[in-house]
């Protein structure tokens, strides 16, 4: 064995060949009477070998102590016949899950057969063991809290994929997800369980009756007089639905809850290693007492000493007392019961005394000692069931009000950790990303039942808002709170704050792992920590990106999260510590991805999708920018190649690597990870009723393209190629000149920040608005508690029945309040602190300062990841919706400067040519039109460069047609309301309350017109003629049509409703039409803006287009208001339907309008409620602006009331002085206005309206279909 570590290199070779002339050089000074007393004090002899006294004892040295060791060890070993074994099983002594027969549906069984995950509707599987008389138990780690079904069942049962364990006569389970237990019926039972808990399963088949506790506690005795006797025994078993996952515990490792009621022993199925336990712990005493005496050579005596200063320095005699020792113990250290039970332990027991890490360098000295005396293979292995024993156990701890079992495993991780040659071990091959089983330390799990968490406790007094406005919002006023109120909100903000800090302990020793992982000065063994940390976690990333539509593979959002806090914390200390020692470096503060990373090839974004499109086809497009910008040069025939390459290879590998098992069932299967897999094994294989096959390893990636650049694949990375040398830029290969030529902060950083980014985009986002759901049941619950306490005030003394009723209900939500808001509290510890709000801020800003330096590269900008925009885009919604009111966006540093250059952003790049992805495009227009409903960010839109506003007014001009529309008139609305006709309010009339949750909607947001970008638009409107005319008529021709679609269907509501008999209208059809009067109104909107900003655009008569235009606009308006008071009502049935009101008025000529043939006094006289007597029933009550004096000003009122009087005059005058033209005489189309132009070279003839409005969508002739070359006047001759 060759030398390991520091100190004397002793093998158990090397020691077990000493010869009595070698004796001297191997006990050094230590004389022959001084180490038999050591001898014997190391390794006492039992009462069974006579007096231990040193007058009888027999002189021991080293070539003696293998025979002594061995003879110690077998004293207590079990006899092997076999009678000590407990009666009542039948099947292997092993026990796992029957993977051959014993199961039903598809899953996903780990390596160990002892994990497993649902993969269909509803599957079951047995184990390999059963039990016919006796009192047995087993242990199944709850990894996700979905439906299963868990409990025992004889071999006669048979499950299929609705029916599983409970749902037959002979099985029993418990079903913690509904609270029931099942055995054919079900009844209520027991606790709800979450994730992270553990179920314990016993059977008595001695009283016949199964129990269930969770997490050690009791559920009581949950059937009895359950079916035994000759050929009945019972298999644990499990039915569970698709990605859902636990893992069982029959006894392989000790049972976290050992259970031992009323003097009944309940056992594990499997017997655990007594002789082995005996003699680990037995080794484990000898070696405590080695580390505790010292051995005085000028005294020639023994003293005691503290264990916890011992060091390796190197002593023969120690070292080879040790070796003998570890002769037997390293071999039983590679079994994980004995590194739980045992290892473990004692390593725990260390770390009991509290302080530092640092104050307990014994483990540190005990790592050496392992990689001194045991094999190669034995430290790894003993490492990695240490280190899987560590996961499971701080995984699987409950939560208690110190942390205290999460403090005490994630104590001994960092100690382990600390230890040099062992991290680097576990980084490789145990810690690894590409089934990232350390995410697991990462994680602070939310306690479902406070109770048992303890938080009563912490937080003895509770709270919740009790103030509200009219739009459902809690009153952020504290002025108007009363002193008990007051006092109920200090208090329980004090315990909050008790929480905090608490959880501040477990989430500093996490950053203290990771920065361990992330440590990049340990080179003195080889590669650094952080270079070994990088490419796993590179790899972790694909595989998340990469697997998205198979949730069983994925890291959980929940578990990402904290892990994305923790990184952001490590990652940011050392990248303030590498700017302490380079002055020229940028602070943590100004952090941002330099743009080369994105199209130099040295990270791989797997197949994400860039800014301006697939990456192959940007290198083909781009090359001569990437040569001359970036000096990289890209061989056009690799490219072509390799482009030719995927397409073949995608088609091979579907019929190639596809097995025959999958393939049957549409595709191979993603390899499910680590966390799918609670006991955290590799899970591969995949279990089916139709197929049994082992999982095809999924597809590695394929190398990145050929440049003429060095490019590595991940794992093969060096530190060389991430850092660069001399000459060499590494991750920064091929900066732009547009890039400023200054150190940023170490490579390897960089990446890792790349790395948040995308996690924050893969899921963190999602977790965050997850969670807000319990902030909005306190705001639920609080609304009805005080609803039922008004109610409770107002009820009448008579009426007693009632108010019980009341107060049960005002008892329920009190409760579920007092439960909920101790949750909130460990929710805004752990994900909305304010602390988590400054790393998204960061985050945000992070992504805004990356977005700015790629677009100063100009078309490079294309190659720019999508990701960085959306994480922009989510960051900023998620501090705007998910964080208040806890934390206030207000507060954060810099704050109105961030919200202008993502304004800035959004404003340039909606329209940008460079993005070509739909997706993208239509985010950036939606965040945009989010960004304009609010005051503070709207005022941020106008606070960007009067050049880049401008720029973004004339894009949401731009033609209708050309583009998705309906976002770009939304911002155009936005910006108007609160400036048009009755147009104040925040939700249409005749709507529903708006609903708390929805009181944050951008849609239900008070107006906030904007007055600049307003004039911008007139100006635009006004200097460009031809953009003008070419919007409005796109506009106008989307008014026809949305408006034309709305009344359709209208009529045909009205239509079923009259109906005899009983009929049901289409939801969808509802939605849709409810859609399309949105569209309707908003287009109205617009043109109402239009029309007060820039009349000149109708009334212009320079203006080629005006006359056509405002002919367009009277007809529409006519045609809206005929169709909306119509005889039969059709507008009052809309109100009456609930369906939104329809107003608009617009400034308009009234000459055209009155020259319209649809136009109608009494369409106005109606919106005034004038009718005829005649027509208005006695109690039917019609429409009137005069109802809406919230919406509708008195001086409003009076200008419709104007407007009235004056086109009645107008319309008399008309009427008097309109000579009555021939039929002959009237356009053949309209039949409106008299014949004014004639078309060439056909001479057929129209009006000039009629034409000008065909020829701008068709050339034809109206009759001959010939092509229209001019268009002259026409006026009838005098004669005829």
């Amino acid at each position: 064995m060759s030398s390991k570590g520091g100190g004397t290199a002793l093998s158990r070779r090397n020691y077990r060949l000493a010869s009595d002339t070698d004796k001297p050089k191997v006990t050094g000074i230590v004389n022959e009477k001084l180490l038999s007393d050591y001898l014997h004090h190391v390794f006492p002899a039992s009462s069974k070998h006579g007096p231990a006294s040193a007058t009888y004892r027999k002189t021991l040295n080293f070539q003696d102590l293998g025979a002594h060791l061995e003879r110690l060890l077998s004293e207590d070993e079990p006899a092997e016949d076999g009678t000590d074994q407990v009666e009542g099983r039948l099947g292997p002594s092993t026990v796992v899950l029957d993977h051959t027969s014993g199961f039903e549906g598809l899953l996903f069984v780990d390596d160990d057969l002892l994990g497993v995950i649902g993969h269909s509707n509803f599957s079951s599987i047995r184990a390999t063991t059963c039990a016919y008389k006796g009192k047995w138990v087993y242990e199944v780690l709850i990894s996700s809290e979905g439906l299963m079904q868990i409990g025992w069942c004889t071999l006669n049962c048979r499950f299929n994929q609705e029916e599983g364990v409970g749902d037959t006569p002979d099985s029993y389970a418990y079903d913690g997800n509904r609270v029931r237990k099942w055995n054919v019926t079900t009844t209520n039972y027991g606790k709800s369980w979450a994730a992270g808990d553990i179920v314990s399963c016993m059977i008595d088949l001695d009283e016949g009756t199964i129990t269930f506790c969770l997490n050690g506690q009791s559920l009581g005795t949950a059937f009895s007089n359950i079916k035994m006797g000759p050929g009945v025994a019972y298999f644990p078993a499990i039915s569970l639905s698709f990605k859902e996952s636990v893992a069982f515990n029959f006894g392989s490792r000790p049972l976290r809850y050992p259970f031992h009621f009323y003097i009944i022993c309940y056992l594990p199925l499997q017997d655990p290693p007594t002789a082995d336990l005996i003699k680990a712990h037995r080794l484990l005493g000898y070696m405590k007492t080695v580390l505790s005496t010292c051995i005085d050579t000028q005294e020639e005596k023994l003293t005691e000493k503290d264990i916890g200063s011992w060091q390796l320095k190197g002593e023969p005699t120690v070292l080879v007392t040790l070796a003998h020792i570890f002769n037997y113990f390293a071999p039983l250290m590679c079994k994980v019961y004995l590194v739980e039970d045992v290892l473990m332990s004692f390593l725990l027991g260390i770390l009991e005394g509290g302080g530092s890490v640092d104050e307990h360098p014994l483990i540190q000295q005990l790592l050496d000692l392992f990689w001194l005396l045991m094999e190669d293979f034995e430290v790894n292995e003993c490492l990695k069931q240490l280190m899987m024993s560590l996961l499971r156990a701080y995984r699987f701890s409950p939560i208690i009000p110190d942390l205290g079992f999460q403090i005490h495993y994630l104590r001994l991780t960092t100690a382990i950790l600390r230890h040099e040659k062992s991290r680097k071990y576990l980084l490789s091959n145990v810690i690894t990303f590409d089934v990232l089983r350390s995410v697991v330390f990462f994680y602070i799990k939310t306690p479902l039942r406070v109770k048992e968490a303890g938080l009563e406790e912490l937080i003895p007094t509770t709270w919740w808002p009790t103030r509200f406005d009219k739009e459902g919002k809690d009153e952020k006023d504290l002025r108007h709170e009363t002193a008990d109120e007051r006092m109920r909100r200090r208090a329980y903000e004090r315990g909050c704050q008790r929480l905090k800090k608490r959880i501040e302990v477990v989430e500093e020793l996490q950053v203290q792992i990771l920065r361990l992982m992330l440590n990049n000065k340990d080179k003195g063994t080889g590669e650094a920590s952080r270079y070994i940390f990088l490419n796993k976690f590179r790899k972790f990333l694909q595989e998340n990106a990469s697997n998205r539509g198979n949730p069983t593979v994925l890291c959980p959002p929940e578990y990402m999260v904290c892990f994305m806090h923790r990184l952001i914390t490590a990652v940011r200390s050392y990248w303030d510590e590498g700017k302490r020692k380079s002055t020229g470096a940028i602070s943590s503060e100004e952090a941002y991805v330099p743009p080369q990373l994105f199209y130099n090839g040295k990270v791989d974004y797997f197949d994400l999708q860039r800014l301006g499109g697939l990456l192959s086809h940007l290198k083909k497009t781009l090359k001569d920018d990437l040569a001359t910008k970036a000096n990289i040069i890209i061989d056009p025939a690799e490219i072509q190649a390799t482009s030719m390459d995927d397409l073949d290879e995608d088609e091979e590998s579907g019929a190639a690597q596809r097995p025959s098992g999958a393939a049957a069932m549409g595709g191979a299967l993603a390899r499910p990870s680590w966390l799918s897999s609670p006991t955290l094994g590799r899970a591969n294989r995949f279990l089916s009723t139709a197929a049994v096959s082992l999982m095809t390893p999924r597809r590695p990636l394929a190398p990145p393209e050929k440049v003429k650049v060095r490019s590595l694949p991940v794992e093969q990375r060096t530190e060389e190629d991430i850092e660069g040398s001399h000459g060499n830029d590494g991750l920064l290969l091929g900066r732009p000149l547009e890039e400023p030529d200054q150190p940023i902060t170490e490579k390897s950083l960089l990446e890792i920040l790349d790395g948040i980014v995308m996690m924050y985009n893969l899921s963190v986002h999602q977790q965050l608005g997850k969670m807000v759901v319990v902030s909005d049941d306190v705001h639920e619950y609080a609304v009805a508690l005080k609803d039922t306490e008004e109610k409770i005030a107002r009820c009448p003394g008579r009426r007693p029945d009632i108010l019980e009723e009341l107060q049960k209900s005002q008892k329920v939500f009190a409760e579920k309040l007092n439960h909920l808001s101790r949750r909130l509290a460990w929710i805004n510890a752990t994900i909305y602190s304010k602390e988590k709000m400054l790393d998204v801020y960061w985050l945000l800003r992070v992504c805004i300062r990356t977005i700015e330096h790629a677009d100063n590269t100009g078309s490079l900008f294309a190659f720019n990841p999508e990701f960085y925009l959306n994480v922009a885009m989510n960051s900023y919604s998620a501090l705007k919706n998910y964080f208040s009111p806890s934390n206030s966006m207000d507060e954060l540093p810099g704050y109105e400067d961030t919200l202008t250059q993502l304004a800035a952003i959004l404003a340039k790049h909606f329209a940008d040519p460079r993005i070509v992805g739909t997706d993208i495009k239509d985010s950036l227009m939606q965040a945009l039109a989010s960004y304009v409903c609010y005051p503070q960010s709207l005022r941020a839109v106008e606070r960007i460069p009067e050049e880049q506003r401008v720029a973004m007014m004339r894009n949401l001009l731009a033609p209708y047609e050309q583009r998705p529309w309906a976002q770009t008139n939304w911002i155009l609305v936005r910006l108007w309301r609160g400036c048009g006709f009755g147009y104040r309010y925040t939700r249409l009339p005749h709507l529903l309350k708006t609903k708390p949750e929805d009181a944050n909607l951008p849609s239900l947001q008070k107006p906030c017109p904007s007055i600049l970008l307003q004039r911008h638009m007139a100006e635009l409107l006004s200097q460009d003629k031809d953009m003008a005319a070419s919007f409005l008529n796109s506009v106008l021709n989307q008014l026809n049509w949305a408006f034309s679609e709305f009344i359709g269907m209208i009529q045909e509501i009205q239509q079923a409703a009259e109906r005899p008999e009983r009929n049901f209208v289409d939801t969808r059809q509802l939605k849709v039409c409810a859609t399309c009067f949105d569209l309707s109104v908003s287009l109205l909107r617009v043109l109402e803006m239009t029309v007060t900003l820039v009349p000149e655009i109708f009334l212009d008569w320079n203006r080629p287009s005006a006359e056509l235009l405002l002919r367009r606009l009277a007809q529409l308006l006519n045609q809206v208001l005929n169709r909306v008071t119509a005889e039969r009502n059709l507008f009052d049935r809309v109100v009456n339907l609930r369906l939104p009101e329809l107003v608009s008025m617009c400034h308009d000529s009234a000459s055209v309008l009155l020259s319209d043939p649809c136009f109608q006094l009494h369409s106005i006289q109606h919106l005034l409620g004038e009718t005829e007597a005649s027509t208005a029933g006695a109690d039917h009550k019609h429409f009137s602006l005069h109802a809406y004096t919230d919406y509708i000003s008195a001086e409003e009122e009076q200008k419709v009331e104007q407007m009235l009087a004056f086109l009645t005059e107008e319309s008399k005058q008309a009427a008097a002085t309109t000579a009555p033209t021939s039929e002959d005489d009237l356009c053949p189309i309209c039949y409106a206005h008299s014949i004014s132009a004639i078309f060439k070279p056909c001479s057929h003839k129209s009006c000039k309206a009629c034409i000008n409005q065909h020829l701008m969508n068709n050339k034809d002739c109206f009759f001959c279909k010939a092509t229209i070359t001019g268009v002259e006047d026409y006026s009838k001759p005098a004669g005829s």
